[in-house]
C-alpha cells in the first residue's frame, strides 16, 4: 500500500498543467501543488520531522491546509486536524494527548494557542504572520524549494492522520486513520459516483471534518479530478462559485443545505453544473428533498450515513431511490458490510431495531492510546457505532436513533457528557445533565438542566458565561433550567427523555 501522498507523482506524471487546486483567484497545477507540498515535505524533515511524529493543522480552509496533510504524509508523519471552533483548553487537550510535536496555525488563532502551555509541541509554524516562537509558512517553504522528496514507504496500517470526535464521554477521543482506510474509503466513493478525472469538488465544508476532507474531498484528487475551496461557508459564495466554476459535486451539512434553501433568488441561479450533492446527519423529509432536487435539477441527492471512524461515508441513497425510500440513508459502499445486532452481538431479522455494526478496510482499527475505548467499539473485527437502526429486506439502512447523548447542531456533533463535566466543575453545581433542544436553524441546541447546592441562587447568565470560558461556542447551552432534583430511574440513571420532554 503506497503512501497516499504519491497520488500526487501520480497526478503529476500523467496531467502536469492540470489544475487541480483553486480557491479565489489563486489556482495551482499538478505541477506546482508537487512541487510545493516537496519544498514544505523537505523544510519540515529539516526541523526533525518525520515517521512516527503528529502535526496539528489549525487553519480555517486554506490551499495550504492541503499542502500541509501532503507533506506530512510525505516524510512519514500523520497529521491532526483541529476544530478552529474549540476552546484553547480543548486544543491542548487534544494536542497534548494526540502527542503532537509541531502546530500550522494562522494569525487568528496565534494568541489562543500561545496562551496553553502545550507539552509535546516543539515548532510552531504560522501561516501568513510573524510571531515570536513561531516559524513563517513561506520560509519554511522556501528553505525547501527545489528540493526533491520522495514519499516514505507507508504500509497499509501505517497512520495517515488523527481526528478527535465527540463521543460519549467528558473528553473527545482520537479517531486513528490509516494509508488503508484512506485508500478504501477513496475506492468506494470513486466507485459509488463514477468520479473521474473530469469532476471537480467544491470544498466548502471545513477540512478539519471527515466532511469537507473526505466526502469526497481528496477522493477526487485520487481520481485525477480537482478541488474549489472555500475558506469558510457562505451560502451565496456557495451559489457564486458553482455559476462561475462549474464545479460538480458538493457535501452539504444540513444546516448548509437550509441555508442555501432560504436564498431568495435560488429558482433563477444556474446549478445545472453539480450532478450529485452528499448530505446526511439528519432524515431528511419528502418536502426538503424534492425542494433540494428542485433547485438543483441535474443533481443525485445521496443521502449518507457515516462516522469518523470510518473516514465517512458508509451507506448512501442510490439515484433511483432517492424519494422511494426516503427516510433511508442507502446501502453500503463496495467492500463494506453492515449488521444489525442485539445487545449479546446477535445478528437480527431483516425489519429489526437495534445496533448498527459495520466491519470492512475503511474502518480504523481503533481509538488513539485509549485502549478501554477501542475495546468497547471494536469487537471481533466490527466497529458497534452506538446508533440504532434497521435494514430493510432490500438491503437499505434505516438510522432510528442517533448515538446515545449526542447533540448533533450544524452540523457538528456535541456530546452531552463533555458539557456536563464543565457544568460539574462550577461550585454551585451538585448536578447537571444536558439534551437537545429543537432548532429551527442548527437541528439542536444544548438545553441543560441544572441542581444547584443548598442557598446558591440561580444565576444563568454566570453559568453560561463560566461554560463559554472552558466551551467552543456551539457546545455552551443556550438555555438552562434550575430543577430541585434530577429525574432518575430506581437504579440512579438520569432520565433524559423525562428531560426532553
Amino acid at each position: 500500500m503506497p503512501n497516499f501522498a504519491a497520488i500526487l507523482d501520480h497526478n503529476t506524471g500523467r496531467a502536469p498543467e492540470r489544475v487541480v487546486l483553486s480557491q479565489g483567484e489563486r489556482e495551482l497545477t499538478n505541477r506546482e501543488l508537487l512541487d510545493r507540498v516537496e519544498a514544505l515535505a523537505a523544510g519540515l524533515a529539516d526541523l526533525g520531522i518525520g515517521r512516527g511524529d503528529v502535526v496539528a493543522i489549525l487553519l480555517y480552509n486554506h490551499l495550504e491546509f492541503l499542502e500541509t496533510a501532503f507533506a506530512v504524509n510525505r516524510i512519514g508523519a500523520a497529521f491532526l486536524p483541529l476544530n478552529y471552533r474549540l476552546s484553547p483548553q480543548e486544543w491542548r487537550y487534544i494536542i497534548d494527548h494526540s502527542g503532537a510535536c509541531a502546530v500550522l496555525s494562522e494569525p487568528e488563532f496565534q494568541p489562543a494557542l500561545d496562551s496553553v502551555p502545550l507539552r509535546a509541541v516543539e515548532h510552531r509554524l504560522l501561516l501568513n504572520g510573524t510571531a515570536e516562537g513561531w516559524i513563517g509558512y513561506a520560509d519554511l517553504l522556501g528553505a525547501g524549494h527545489g528540493r526533491r522528496v520522495a514519499p516514505a514507504a507507508a504500509g497499509p496500517d501505517d497512520l495517515q492522520r488523527l481526528m478527535y470526535t465527540s463521543g460519549t464521554t467528558s473528553r473527545p477521543k482520537g479517531v486513528a486513520i490509516t494509508h488503508g482506510n484512506l485508500a478504501w474509503k477513496n475506492l468506494a466513493h470513486i466507485v459509488e459516483f463514477g468520479i473521474t478525472a473530469a469532476d471537480t469538488t467544491l470544498v466548502c465544508g471545513p477540512l478539519y471534518h471527515v466532511g469537507g476532507f473526505d466526502l469526497p474531498g481528496v477522493g477526487t484528487l485520487h481520481a485525477g479530478g480537482s478541488l474549489i475551496v472555500l475558506r469558510k461557508f457562505d451560502a451565496e459564495e456557495v451559489i457564486a462559485t458553482i455559476e462561475r466554476q462549474r464545479p460538480t459535486n458538493v457535501w452539504l451539512a444540513p444546516a448548509m443545505m437550509n441555508a442555501i434553501l432560504r436564498l431568495p433568488d435560488l429558482g433563477q441561479r444556474d446549478t445545472s453544473s453539480i450532478r450529485f450533492i452528499i448530505g446526511g446527519g439528519e432524515q431528511m423529509p419528502v418536502p426538503l428533498v424534492e425542494r433540494i432536487l428542485a433547485a438543483f435539477p441535474h443533481a443525485w441527492f445521496a443521502d449518507a450515513y457515516g462516522l469518523t471512524e470510518t473516514v465517512s461515508g458508509d451507506t448512501f441513497n442510490d439515484y433511483d431511490h432517492m424519494l422511494a425510500k426516503i427516510g433511508s440513508v442507502g446501502r453500503p459502499v463496495v467492500h463494506l458490510e453492515v449488521r444489525i445486532v442485539d445487545d449479546t452481538d446477535v445478528e437480527l431479522p431483516v425489519g429489526e431495531l437495534g445496533e448498527i455494526t459495520v466491519r470492512g478496510p475503511k474502518v480504523s482499527a481503533g481509538y488513539w492510546r485509549d485502549e478501554a475505548a477501542t475495546a468497547a467499539a471494536f469487537r471481533d473485527g466490527w466497529f458497534h457505532t452506538g446508533d440504532i437502526g434497521r435494514v430493510d429486506a432490500e438491503g437499505y439502512l434505516y438510522v432510528e436513533d442517533r448515538k446515545k447523548d449526542m447533540i448533533v447542531s450544524g452540523g457538528e456533533n456535541i456530546a452531552t457528557p463533555e458539557v456536563e463535566r464543565v457544568l460539574y466543575e462550577h461550585p454551585d453545581v451538585v448536578e447537571a445533565a444536558v439534551v437537545g433542544l429543537g432548532h429551527p436553524r442548527w437541528g439542536e441546541v444544548p438545553q441543560a438542566f441544572v441542581v444547584l447546592r443548598p442557598g446558591a441562587s440561580p444565576d444563568p447568565d454566570t453559568l453560561i458565561g463560566f461554560c463559554r470560558a472552558r466551551l467552543a461556542k456551539f457546545k455552551v447551552p443556550a438555555d438552562l433550567v434550575f430543577l430541585d432534583a434530577l429525574p432518575r430511574t430506581p437504579s440512579g440513571k438520569v432520565l433524559k427523555r423525562n428531560l426532553r420532554a
